[in-house]
């Protein structure tokens, strides 16, 4: 009875809220090119809009049905490059590699790691509360796999997502025949959607999101009707933001479909394996007392501003040790090499190199890792916000580490987790411009114990402020407005 009336309660909230926002930011929202259609299909019902996207999706599915061989000749030269499975390429075309088990299954759909860590807080609410149920993961990148292979629950089966095309996804789906299937993000996949649609799986969208740049490509006169056509198939979407919910509902998302349950990136796992807690232990041994600062998820181009302030700070404080966790692997090795020909003392992590006196950087080149490394520093950099055209990085790991967090401007869709932070605590975190900055408050918080104790309780803080309850709630919601009408059906 709770639950409904929550429910029922948000429902009407958030209506009364909409219909007084949406008129007002309507116009604002769209680009200007894109206004006049949008207005032509606002408040004109979800029938009138499926009915115009009908045709742009027919369209979609004769060209993917086309270019599929092409999609084949595209995912065979990046099994050559190291980007897809050496032996599992047959599922990306929907051909299983595993017994499908008996009685009901939910298809959790993530593309990359962040998606995917995100999945799993979900999926392990969902062990604990149905044990009864199988459960499938699929994720597309190789780094996401790599890591969440280590982190599924018992039991959880995994298989990498088919392309959207109409002869891959009618397979997969015909194959595993799940009871409910939960997108994370922004995966709106046209044949994916209908094609579950037809065939009466119910369709969750979990810590939905739309980039500003996606929101103005989707509100174009060509994709607004295709995009209303999808969101309508949904039977649940639950924003990460009230600002990510006006713009779903700005893109024809049945309001009563809208439910909020928070962000779940602020959920942080730090479950691991004996010999990671000994590994990270070692660290902090190897560490001692030297002073210890962060740079994680960095882009290229971003280690010169990382390493410029490193050269600064260790004129000041030469048993400085500088960490330094690139976004993807690779790059970590590039910096190790390039560092390693100007003659610096270098350890990297994937070689075992230990932190002895005279080496003053670490080069973090594994997968995994991050959410344990934090608990080596005191002070945490977040990368991919330093220059224009980065979309930033999820601070809330740091913050649950207890770090001082610092990070650029150039955040994209985390700047709602960096504002609702620092409206609970502006201390929580401190975004500075560039390597002047960064480095100035660097100095500051190693030479004034005070204010970098200040920092760390205050990012604590306010990371467990915004985290508490999210998974129960997303569960709650889950389970009341998909999980609950699907295992009614007895036909799987």
């Amino acid at each position: 009875m709770g639950c409904e009336f929550w429910a029922v309660t948000n429902h009407f909230v958030l209506n009364i809220r909409w219909a007084i926002c949406v008129r007002v930011q309507f116009r604002n929202l769209l680009p200007p090119r894109s206004r006049r259609s949008a207005s032509h299909f606002a408040g004109r019902g979800m029938g009138v809009v499926a009915r115009k996207g009908m045709p742009v999706y027919k369209i979609y599915r004769a060209l993917s049905y086309v270019v599929s061989p092409l999609l084949q000749l595209h995912l065979r030269w990046r099994k050559i490059r190291g980007l897809e499975h050496p032996t599992r390429l047959p599922e990306r075309l929907g051909r299983p590699s595993l017994t499908r088990p008996p009685g009901p299954l939910l298809w959790f759909h993530a593309v990359s790691l962040g998606e995917g860590m995100a999945a799993i807080r979900v999926i392990k609410e969902c062990v604990k509360w149905r044990p009864d149920l199988n459960i499938l993961l699929t994720t597309t990148t190789m780094s996401a796999f790599e890591v969440i292979i280590n982190q599924l629950p018992t039991g959880v089966l995994h298989q990498f997502s088919p392309i959207d095309t109409p002869a891959a996804m009618d397979s997969f789906l015909d194959y595993w025949n799940p009871n409910a299937i939960m997108l994370l993000e922004s995966e709106l996949w046209p044949n994916l959607i209908m094609a579950s649609s037809r065939k009466g799986i119910l369709l969750a969208l979990l810590n939905a999101r739309v980039s500003m740049k996606s929101f103005k490509l989707w509100s174009s006169p060509v994709l607004f009707p295709l995009i209303s056509l999808l969101l309508s198939k949904f039977s649940l979407i639950i924003p990460l933001s009230s600002m990510q919910a006006i713009h779903f509902q700005l893109l024809q998302a049945p309001p009563f479909i809208i439910n909020f349950a928070g962000d779940l990136k602020y959920v942080v796992e730090y479950d691991a394996s004996k010999e990671e807690f000994r590994s990270i232990d070692d660290l902090k041994v190897q560490l001692g007392h030297r002073k210890v600062w962060m740079a994680s998820s960095i882009h290229r181009g971003e280690e010169e501003v990382m390493l410029g302030v490193h050269k600064v700070l260790k004129q000041v404080y030469p048993d400085l040790v500088t960490i330094i966790v690139p976004r993807y692997p690779q790059h970590g090795k590039d910096i190790a090499q390039k560092l390693q020909k100007e003659g610096q003392h270098v350890a990297l992590r994937s070689q075992h190199q230990r932190i002895v006196p005279g080496r003053n950087i670490y080069v973090v080149d594994t997968l995994g890792e991050l959410r344990h490394l934090y608990r080596l520093t005191p002070i945490a950099v977040i990368g991919g916000s330093f220059f224009p055209g980065l979309a930033g990085h999820n601070v809330s790991e740091a913050a649950a580490a207890g770090c001082a967090v610092l990070t650029g401007y150039h955040v994209g869709h985390f700047s709602h987790m960096l504002r609702e932070m620092q409206r609970l605590n502006p201390l929580s975190v401190l975004q500075v411009t560039g390597k002047l900055e960064l480095e100035e408050a660097i100095l500051k918080f190693f030479s004034d114990g005070k204010v970098l104790e200040a920092r760390q309780t205050a990012s604590k803080q306010a990371f467990h402020a915004l985290s508490s309850g999210i998974i129960a709630n997303a569960w709650n919601v889950l389970y009341f407005h998909v999980l609950k009408q699907a295992l009614l059906k007895d036909n799987r």
